[in-house]
């Protein structure tokens, strides 16, 4: 389940901006199974000159590359039934989730309760903007509580199926500050709103678009500095695993973009959950590779380059300003939409919900349930975005460490291995589910690429690392 769904009313404005997600992981999105198996991939010959090793490479135990063949993604009779439960609870929640926020929203026009939280604030404050400070929090924080037993539910499953080790009382602590970011960050916007539609009520949508993108880019720029600290404990990777650091600048020096040494970051993840994972966030100064902690603690090294190399791909291929690019012109169609449902369904139901226009401050709540459905919908178009994205990095991934770590094909296919293991990862999800709510490949399938992809036999060259490292 993604982070605070508080970032998804108006805050989720984000979301649709980057039509991915602005952390791009290594893993797929909490999976359901279903149940059949993967067929076992034959491993092509590798005809390329025999890699000459990353200097640097740590050594350790979990330094040496896995032995034999990972052909297939393949778990235990007891872990397969684990990530059958927990993947489809995770698929039934999300759609939950959305009905449920959708329903409340409905129930809070239809009942009058907007209507009610304008009166509260007219009584207070004759000024307009003063009436939203009061208005969007009481908004916001209704639509939240509503949703929190399904965020309390999900979170149990985690502690059940051992995917979280986070206590109650830090969650709910980890809760409430997402809900004041989430809920603070939507105010600033929908002050905005509210002002570019009292100004030009045909054109706000095109205004407001003009007026969030510098305020979204602002806060994704801000994000590693101001707002992930606030949930996880980061610092230099250099600090405890210099070799690692030296290991990963070889590797892309080798591919020709360099990145320094400061923008590679440890994140201590161990203290909230076992899963594994890393991620490229932040735009100019901001912008860094972070991996988890429990990633290093449960991979080999070379398995863990090569998921840095995933992480790497995100980052030479420029995938988060992409994102925003491709996000800004499909917040342009959803706020066009958006106006377009506005004026049709306060023409239609206005009346009955005591809404006199679209400057009404309880218009607002017909803004957010329009915002919800608009999302709901562009999820497949979103998550086909990023799986594309995803298997370009992956692809990057397998370029970076060929001809550096020994038998690579057969590293990177293992770190997808053991990613779906301890993440309990679905070993074959349907089409539709994969169409809807993947943000990666299936994993199974991206094992299977990790075995089959090999430019260098065929004489071809590489599609993104032009020298591999040698």
């Amino acid at each position: 389940m993604q982070r605070g769904r508080s970032f998804q009313r108006l805050g989720a404005v984000v979301w649709l901006l980057l039509l991915s997600s602005l952390h791009a992981q290594a893993t797929p999105q909490p999976s359901a199974a279903a149940p059949s198996s993967v067929a076992a991939q034959t491993s092509p010959d590798r005809s390329a000159p025999p890699p000459t090793p990353i200097p640097g490479l740590p050594k350790t135990e979990r330094t040496e590359p896995p032995r034999g063949k990972t052909e297939q993604y393949t778990l235990s009779e007891d872990r397969y039934e684990k990530a059958v439960a927990y993947s489809r609870a995770g698929y039934t929640l999300y759609f939950v989730s959305y009905a449920l926020s959708i329903l409340v929203l409905i129930l809070i026009l239809r009942l009058g309760v907007a209507t009610k939280f304008r009166d509260f604030a007219e009584r207070l404050t004759g000024r307009r903007w003063l009436q939203g400070v009061v208005f969007v929090p009481l908004l916001f924080v209704t639509c939240d509580l509503s949703d929190l037993p399904v965020r309390m539910y999900w979170h149990s499953l985690s502690l059940r199926y051992e995917q979280s080790v986070q206590r109650w009382g830090s969650w709910f602590w980890d809760w409430t500050k997402e809900e004041i970011i989430g809920t603070l960050f939507a105010l600033g916007l929908a002050l905005i709103l509210f002002a570019v539609v009292r100004r030009s009520p045909r054109r706000w949508w095109l205004y407001f678009w003009f007026a969030a993108l510098p305020i979204l880019l602002g806060f994704i720029y801000i994000g590693p500095w101001v707002i992930d600290p606030l949930f996880h404990k980061f610092e230099p990777l250099d600090k405890e695993h210099s070799q690692l650091v030296t290991a990963i600048q070889t590797l892309t020096q080798h591919a020709g973009v360099p990145i320094p040494r400061e923008r590679i970051f440890l994140m201590r993840a161990s203290e909230k959950s076992n899963e594994i994972n890393a991620y490229v966030t932040g735009l100019g100064a901001s912008k860094r590779v972070v991996i988890w902690d429990t990633t290093i603690q449960k991979t080999s090294n070379p398995e863990a380059l090569f998921i840095i190399g995933h992480e790497l791909g995100h980052y030479v291929l420029g995938h988060v300003w992409k994102g925003f690019l491709f996000g800004a012109v499909g917040l342009l169609g959803a706020l066009y939409l958006i106006f377009r449902g506005l004026y049709w369904s306060l023409d239609r139901w206005g009346k009955d919900w005591k809404i006199y226009g679209t400057e009404d401050w309880a218009a607002f709540a017909a803004f957010l349930l329009l915002l919800q459905i608009v999302m709901f919908f562009a999820a497949p178009v979103v998550n086909g975005i990023s799986r594309y994205q995803e298997h370009a990095a992956d692809v990057y991934g397998l370029e970076v460490i060929h001809g550096a770590i020994p038998n690579s094909e057969e590293v990177a296919a293992h770190a997808f291995q053991i990613l779906g293991q301890v993440d309990l990862s679905d070993p074959n999800p349907s089409p539709f589910i994969t169409f809807w709510l993947y943000s990666h490949p299936p994993l199974a399938e991206r094992l299977v690429f990790a075995h089959r992809y090999d430019p260098w036999s065929k004489g071809e060259s590489p599609k993104y690392v032009k020298t591999a490292a040698r």
